[in-house]
């Protein structure tokens, strides 16, 4: 069996300090990637700042035989992505990976949820991902290459109680890596998103014992995969924890056509509308857009 490997490609990692960051840093550096370890170093509400965190990872890949470099640029606003960015092109002249993993916590029920939660969390996992992925899609436009790997969670996806900051922070990457997937293709660019399910610092008082389980370093075989050169998939979201990947999608049913709906067809077709015999995955926009027209087609 081949061993895949990454030598050449340039890695930048945000959150890479510890947990999932560190796992995914090490691993790649460990097969041949030239990584940019950021990391503000902060606690896990993003108060705070240590350098330290981001340099001993550079020192174990360093210690290992590896190439990295340190970055402690908070990916909350443009011109931290922006330096980032700099730092691998600076280092390395080029930038291949983007692994969008930072983030922080601020859990509140609903009802007491105030701006000073919502705010920071929306500005690191969300907008992180913006201010750090544009700087380096330029570049990979224009070479022709690029991987960008985003964090999700299921409490966006699904949902979870008390975090709908964050859950609505981990869905919205969903929707950015559609829409890069679809931008991307033509410059052999995929975007891809996990949702994962491991042991870290954040979750680290929520996993109980099956914690013992989630070792952080079984999420990182889905992130290199989607990381490979070899990996042709984009657009798609993967969940993956314990050991355990699977893939998550978004489908759409047959559902229910008649010109002149009224309130009241709804009501009486509400179980057709629901049912998921013959549902779709569309890939993008056009193809769900599709999906209308073919009904009234079929309809006339």
């Amino acid at each position: 069996m081949n061993t895949l490997g990454y030598d050449g490609k340039v890695a930048v990692i945000t959150g890479a300090g510890g947990g999932l960051g560190r796992q995914h840093a090490l691993f790649l550096a460990s097969r041949g990637a030239l990584i940019v370890v950021n990391d503000l170093g902060g606690a896990v509400d993003g108060g705070g700042s240590d350098a330290s965190a981001a340099q001993k990872v550079v020192d174990e890949i360093r210690a290992a035989g590896g190439e990295a470099v340190a970055n402690h640029d908070s990916v909350s606003t443009p011109e931290g992505g922006e330096s980032i960015i700099k730092t691998a092109i600076d280092a390395y002249g080029r930038v291949d990976i983007v692994i969008n993993n930072a983030g922080i916590l601020r859990d509140k029920t609903f009802h007491n949820m105030t701006s000073e939660f919502v705010d920071p969390v929306i500005d690191v996992h969300l907008k992180g991902a913006f201010n750090v992925t544009r700087p380096a899609w330029i570049h990979m436009r224009e070479q022709g290459y690029g991987r960008v790997i985003s964090t999700s969670s299921a409490a966006g996806i699904f949902g979870n109680f008390g975090q709908a900051n964050y859950g609505a922070a981990k869905m919205g990457l969903v929707g950015f890596t559609r829409v890069l997937a679809a931008e991307g293709a033509k410059y052999n660019i995929k975007a891809n998103v996990i949702a994962p399910l491991a042991l870290t610092r954040m979750t680290e008082n929520l996993m109980g014992a099956i914690g013992d389980k989630l070792d952080p370093s079984l999420v990182t075989p889905i992130v290199a995969w989607l990381a490979h050169e070899d990996c042709d998939v984009s657009g798609e979201i993967y969940s993956v924890g314990g050991g355990r990947v699977a893939r998550v999608f978004i489908g759409e049913t047959q559902g229910f056509y008649k010109p002149g709906l009224t309130l009241e067809d709804v009501r009486d077709n509400w179980t057709q509308i629901r049912d998921t015999d013959g549902y779709q995955i569309p890939a993008n926009l056009p193809e769900e857009t599709g999906m209308f027209f073919n009904a009234m087609k079929d309809a006339s």
